[in-house]
């Protein structure tokens, strides 16, 4: 139960945390209680969410008892950005945001067993209480010098913004939780990320001053790039999401094969389940060979199939290699097709419109002439098929699942045309 920490320590997953040597000797007395906290602050859970869904999931394998908690209550609020005032969604949404994001959590625990994991909402001990409780059983323990040094707060202060008191509570509610979760379940633990410390030490410093206790925390470092921004930001929708409507199962798996070589080692350390010895020798497969990007491919594989399963993970592989004329067009379901076309610009076209005009509507060519060439010299292939003539009219039959039909120039230039009326 006490190997989970060196383990940790190991993937990179501890970047902050109170004392180590007291945490580990209350392991060593059996099962401990924990939990992580996610805010319904968007219809889904993203990549950075999944680096606490699995370091849950990782101390539970160790044998300690995982409480997830979706903040039904914490939601209506928003964890204050350094930047300006979260927009408020109304109870309705946070309320099925609260039901999406459980659905998320849950197939990666446990939910039977000695150590089984148990979901709570924190609107259950917040929506009863009153205003007035509120303020004299738990508001009066918070200290305001100390809530201003929290960054996010200071931050805000020192701008035009400003910011509210209710983004202002929201530490308080947090640490609320850790009391609440302490005296109903025993719970000693929590994590989150190193960009919530401040919340984190509000718990701490809650149970401390009501309960007398000294409970712990583990931090774990934010999922950056090599220029230091979140990531996913690249992707251009601000996150890498964890469902597949928001953030398709190929653009996942696309963005880790393209991931730079230098961050390859660590997020196999800390987002997959591979072993040591699995993980150090595809480290250095990698630098061996960066061109077989080895590293990247193991990494894009494992996550995809984490977050979205086997079956996904076998069509966007498949998808990834057919695009290229290295595998059957035919087998990939509308879905999966239509998202990678769209990661490579996908326009629409009528049947019975030329290859010639078709690759110009692609942008895969700049002009009749340059199709011409491009189709003579056998660089011209309409779903895998090399094209001998470039006036050739493509019929609605040749569409792929979907309407779709792949244009590729040359070995590496692909493009997409959805056949219909325009």
């Amino acid at each position: 139960m006490t190997d989970v920490l060196d383990d940790l320590q190991w993937r990179g997953l501890i970047a902050l945390s109170t004392d180590l040597d007291e945490l580990r000797a209350e392991m060593a007395k059996g099962p401990l209680t924990y939990y992580c906290g996610f805010d319904p602050t968007a219809p889904s859970l993203h990549i950075g969410n999944l680096l606490q869904i699995i370091t849950v999931r990782r101390l539970q394998l160790a044998g300690h008892r995982p409480l997830a908690l979706v903040g039904g209550a914490t939601g209506l609020i928003g964890d204050p950005r350094p930047s300006a005032e979260r927009q408020l969604n109304s109870a309705d949404t946070v309320a099925e945001w609260v039901e999406r994001i459980r659905g998320q959590i849950e197939p990666f625990l446990d939910f039977t067993g000695d150590n089984a994991a148990r979901m709570v909402n924190n609107l259950d001990w917040t929506a009863p209480m009153s205003a007035i409780d509120f303020l004299r059983d738990v508001g009066k323990h918070f200290r305001v010098n100390k809530m201003l040094t929290k960054d996010a707060v200071s931050a805000r202060l020192n701008s035009d913004a400003g910011i509210s008191y209710t983004e202002f509570s929201y530490q308080i509610l947090q640490g609320m939780d850790f009391l609440e979760l302490f005296r109903r379940y025993g719970c000693r633990l929590q994590t989150g990320g190193s960009d919530q410390w401040g919340n984190l030490t509000a718990g701490t410093d809650l149970i401390r001053r009501v309960a007398g206790e000294s409970v712990h925390l583990l931090a774990t470092p934010l999922l950056v790039n090599s220029a230091g921004e979140k990531l996913g930001k690249s992707t251009g929708g601000g996150s890498l999401w964890m469902d597949a409507s928001m953030t398709s199962p190929y653009s996942l798996y696309q963005y880790f094969v393209n991931l730079e070589d230098d961050l390859v080692g660590g997020l196999l350390r800390k987002l997959t389940f591979l072993s040591r010895e699995e993980i150090e020798a595809l480290e250095k497969e990698t630098a061996d060979r960066p061109a077989a990007r080895i590293g990247q491919r193991r990494l894009a594989e494992e996550l995809t199939r984490i977050v979205h399963g086997a079956h996904e993970t076998e069509q966007v592989i498949a998808a990834s290699q057919a695009l290229f004329g290295r595998g059957e067009l035919t087998s990939l379901s509308a879905s999966t097709l239509r998202a990678a076309l769209s990661e490579a610009g996908l326009v629409r076209a009528a049947p019975g419109t030329s290859v010639a005009d078709l690759f110009i509507a692609a942008g895969l060519v700049s002009s009749r002439n340059e199709a011409r060439r491009t189709v003579a010299e056998g660089g011209a292939y309409v779903n895998n098929e090399r094209v001998g003539d470039a006036e050739e009219l493509v019929a609605a039959d040749r569409a792929l699942a979907g309407g779709l039909l792949v244009l590729r120039k040359g070995k590496r230039t692909f493009a997409g045309v959805e056949l219909g009326s325009i």
